[in-house]
């Protein structure tokens, strides 16, 4: 269906694919995996013809294989409403009728070969139709816009009046009722609060076309797909790995640890040549220099000999194939949270507490206490009050009644979507001494774990990309020795490696967090509790299957 061969592409000299090479076959569901900035994205634009390489070639086949491709950022007519959206989603529908039916007219009153050419491109009508999803009616609109979390939007409403995530459920959801033969999805669970999440997997694993997904939620390429393509950042090379994401997660430690194991075994071997090498040189001078006996120094002799012979078969080995490279670290962010300020066992406690604007709750009846050590995911529908419920514990926001009470000698980090404590005229190394007593070198190798290496430190704040102004807001926190953290979407713009390794900061927290988040696969390994947002009031569940049940 799709054959991607020895692609390669550059961005004057930043190798961004080299020899990349892959087949995507009818019903196959694939991952792309890798860190942000490694060229996933610009793989998936060349194979759209939305980008040209510098050398290989994308083929399909056939040739008229439909393909539906969801991009990170969504572009609409700008006097769009939601039904004119919706209806371009069945439009290629309409028209595969229109042709199905003219060709059918044709077939009643022709004979021959002139019958047998249009028999044979009525069937290729009839599988373009069928592909485009004859079945699609105007519930399974209402189904698709109910499932992402659109269906109390009216369809009238004008597309240039949405929020982004609203946006990006609305491109989702044209595009999943085009039924394409081919998937091509890069980021499609942005925005998404769980129960979407959870519609869109259903969807996705009853799909019977072929996908290729770029995702970094866990659980959802655990539950749709059964191949990974890792774009390894290093060498710009795609490598193939056969099952879902925890095979593949568990499949690269181990061949990182037998990496490690083969080449300090090797290292070893080698220290033990060298010092071999040495002994039988320094044996060798001691016997010239310690005697005239013609005897002894011929031993002297051969044992110089030998040793010349070692060291050239130890260079031979440095520089054969057979050595082993040290296996390079992987792209993945450090956190390490530390100095944490101690505190009471109560940590936080709401009482009666009722929270919304102008006078209108969005949810109220709220006693809940959060204590030292819980590490709470806050769960709801957007809109639900979660990031208004983090400014009232931050002190941003008043409640409308009721009270928020911090424990004795607590100290609030809060993260917001926004990053607002960030100085857009600053830069990492400013906004690091501005919270914590740290000289130079001390700031600059604190900033080396969050990936800002170098002169990156001084890049203004301005400048920084929406995944590196989170990463700032992290140190930020971590720097300030903050015992209650309040998340609202820490990972939401990280790649899975820093999911990954910001979940074991996290573990390491002596602190308590309080965090909105809606990676399922993070909840399971982190959250000690829930608070779900629901009814207009907020539950206290223990996790994921005690609150589907309750």
């Amino acid at each position: 269906m799709l054959q991607v061969s020895n692609l390669s592409k550059t961005y004057g000299d930043d190798v961004i694919l080299e020899n990349v090479s892959f087949v995507v076959n009818p019903g196959e569901r694939l991952a792309l995996v890798g860190p942000n900035g490694c060229g996933k994205t610009t793989l998936l634009r060349i194979i759209v013809g939305q980008e040209r390489a510098d050398q290989g070639r994308v083929r399909f086949a056939p040739a008229d294989v439909t393909v539906g491709y969801l991009a990170q950022s969504l572009e609409f007519e700008p006097e769009a409403t939601v039904g004119d959206v919706m209806r371009q989603a069945v439009e290629g529908l309409r028209e595969a009728e229109r042709q199905v039916e003219a060709l059918a007219r044709q077939m009643a009153v022709v004979q021959g070969d002139e019958l047998a050419r249009l028999m044979d491109d009525y069937a290729a009508a009839l599988a373009r139709f069928e592909a485009a999803g004859s079945h699609v009616m105007s519930h399974d609109v209402d189904a698709v816009l109910e499932g992402l979390g659109l269906g109390d939007v009216d369809q009238s409403t004008p597309v240039a009046i949405l929020s982004g995530g609203q946006k990006t459920r609305l491109g989702l959801a044209r595009l999943l009722l085009t039924r394409p033969q081919l998937l091509l999805l890069d980021e499609p669970t942005n925005h998404l609060d769980i129960e979407a999440l959870e519609w869109l997997e259903g969807f996705l694993s009853r799909y019977d076309g072929a996908m290729l997904i770029v995702s970094h939620s866990r659980m959802l390429l655990d539950r749709t797909v059964h191949t990974i393509l890792e774009l390894d950042p290093l060498t710009h090379r795609l490598t193939v790995y056969p099952g879902d994401y925890s095979h593949y997660a568990q499949g690269k430690e181990r061949e990182q640890e037998k990496h490690w194991a083969a080449y300090k075994d090797q290292q070893e071997r080698f220290a033990r040549m060298e010092a071999g090498i040495r002994g039988l040189a320094g044996h060798a001078r001691r016997i010239e220099q310690g005697t005239i006996h013609f005897h002894y120094r011929k031993i002297a002799k051969g044992l110089a000999r030998r040793s010349v012979v070692q060291r050239k078969r130890l260079e031979r080995l440095l520089e054969s194939e057979e050595r082993l490279e040290k296996p390079k670290p992987t792209w993945q962010m450090k956190l390490a949270f530390e100095g944490t300020l101690a505190s009471g066992k109560e940590k936080l406690l709401l009482e009666d507490l009722a929270m919304g604007y102008d006078g209108q709750p969005l949810f109220a009846g709220v006693n809940l206490t959060l204590r030292q050590g819980e590490r709470i995911v806050l769960l709801g529908p957007n809109g639900s009050g979660k990031t208004t419920l983090l400014r009232g514990i931050a002190g941003q926001l008043a409640p409308l009644a009721g009270r928020i009470r911090l424990g004795a000698n607590v100290h609030v980090g809060y993260y917001s979507q926004e990053q607002e404590g960030l100085d857009e005229a600053s830069n990492g190394f400013e906004e690091i001494r501005r919270v914590a007593a740290m000289g130079e070198t001390e700031a600059r190798s604190f900033l080396h774990y969050f990936l800002f290496s170098g002169d990156d430190v001084f890049v203004p704040v301005g400048n920084l990309s929406y995944g590196e102004r989170a990463r700032l807001a992290l140190a930020k926190l971590v720097a300030a020795g903050c015992n209650l953290l309040l998340l609202d979407e820490p990972i939401n713009h990280l790649d899975i490696p820093s999911r990954e390794r910001f979940e074991q900061g996290l573990a390491g927290f002596e602190g308590t967090v309080l965090a909105v988040v809606h990676d399922r696969y993070f909840i399971q390994r982190f959250a000690t509790g829930l608070w779900a947002m629901e009814g207009g009031t907020i539950r206290r569940y223990v996790d994921l299957e005690d609150m589907q049940r309750g």
